[in-house]
């Protein structure tokens, strides 16, 4: 009985092992798996902007709007060549002891002011206004050369520009209108009337502007306040000359233009003023070159 058993156990097991290959062989084998694609980086954060140091170039918007407007109303002279002084226009009128003889004058390209420095831009520069009649819009006035001196000084360290006085060659120029002239005797035409605030037409100081401009844009360069320039004063050479700039010294300042309760004369573009460059009176004022 026994053994039939083990008989039995021996026979099953012997065909287990016989059937095993079989069942492998006909296992099917299943679809391969793709790999799982690799995840894609994390873009990187953007760097954040640095905030550019204050330096003149960028400070431009930082500036009092008085300033960015008198930065934007200066406007470019074409260089060029012209008759200096008591030029045909003007014989007859009077002597021209100080404005002979013409002489020929080449300049280079310079930027002159559109106007005359308001007391808004001098207010805005200087954080006071000398002036006798107050407003904004109005020339300033009651300044002398030292005081404009001041006053560009620290409008280029404001602006990072050169600005300067004009010399009283490129005054001249500017106010004849340059290349564009069309030989006028004021700044803008023959008419003082419609040029110029001097005496035969108001008695006090007006706002930069009304008066007809001249040929290259300019306005007030007849009447309204006398403008300062950067020469010496020094007597007239018939010899020609490029880019004067007047005598090494002298004892009194460049003025020019004329102003609202002097001549008519005084208004005429060739007619030169020399005053002490520490006296200052109501009458005084400034334009600006770059």
């Amino acid at each position: 009985m026994r053994l039939r058993i083990l008989l039995l156990t021996l026979s099953f097991f012997l065909l287990g092992a016989a059937a095993a290959p079989v069942l492998a062989q006909s296992v099917i084998p299943g679809p391969k798996l793709k790999p799982k694609p690799k995840p894609k980086p994390k873009p990187k954060p953007k760097p954040r902007p640095v905030k550019p140091r204050t330096t003149p170039s960028n400070t431009y918007r930082q500036l009092p709007p008085a300033i960015q407007q008198l930065v934007a109303n200066m406007v470019y002279v074409e260089g060029g060549t012209f008759i200096m002084g008591a030029t045909a226009e003007h014989d007859g009128s009077r002597d021209w002891y100080d404005e002979k003889p013409a002489h020929q004058v080449t300049l280079n390209g310079f930027y002159i002011g559109k106007y005359e420095v308001t007391q808004a831009e001098w207010q805005a520069v200087m954080g006071t206004n000398p002036s006798k009649y107050k407003g904004d819009n109005l020339p300033v006035q009651s300044v002398n050369w030292y005081d404009c001196q001041e006053f560009i000084r620290k409008l280029n360290e404001l602006t990072g520009k050169n600005f300067r006085l004009p010399t009283e060659a490129e005054w001249e120029y500017a106010a004849r209108g340059g290349k564009r002239s069309y030989g006028d005797k004021y700044a803008g035409g023959s008419d003082i009337d419609n040029v110029a605030w001097y005496g035969g037409n108001t008695s006090s100081l007006h706002p930069v502007g009304q008066k007809r401009a001249n040929e290259l844009g300019l306005y007030d360069m007849s009447g309204n306040v006398a403008e300062w320039c950067f020469d010496w004063f020094g007597k007239y050479s018939s010899s020609a000359q490029t880019n004067p700039t007047g005598p090494s010294s002298g004892t009194y300042r460049i003025m020019r233009g004329g102003y609202y309760y002097g001549d008519a004369d005084h208004c005429l573009s060739l007619y030169r003023s020399n005053i002490r460059p520490d006296h200052k009176t109501q009458f005084y004022g400034l334009r600006l070159a770059l």
